[in-house]
């Protein structure tokens, strides 16, 4: 595995426990469908949760966060959508948002984190 791929599964599952330490259960991790892929899925009792997840060692080439443009919303919101119609079972009773993670650090499980509800 590229060492990017790594540094990505690394921020992934601090991601994962930044929610789960907040009440949420994980319901789905890189699912796929055409046009890409959701990072993460959680749900609590009201919610359930789209999270993009951006890593970087440095903030050399800009915040990780900057990386979720408006092309990048639209395509979350698409690809939500395909992950709605598959699961309808999930959604019953909860609000859907999207929210992004950005982890800046050498060590993505003790580097900074930052979380943006609502982003699209």
């Amino acid at each position: 595995m590229a060492d990017k791929d790594v540094l990505g599964r690394a921020g992934e599952e601090r991601a994962a426990r930044h929610f789960q330490e907040r009440g949420f259960v994980v319901l789905d991790r890189n699912w796929r469908a055409p046009g890409g892929e959701l990072d993460l899925v959680v749900a609590s009792a009201g919610h359930i949760v789209v999270v993009e997840v951006k890593t970087r060692r440095t903030a050399g080439f800009g915040h990780p966060l900057e990386a979720v443009d408006a092309r990048k919303r639209s395509r979350l919101w698409r690809l939500t959508m395909a992950w709605v119609a598959a699961h309808p079972e999930a959604v019953q009773g909860r609000r859907l948002r999207i929210d992004a993670i950005g982890i800046i650090g050498p060590d993505p499980l003790t580097g900074s984190i930052e979380h943006i509800e609502n982003v699209a």
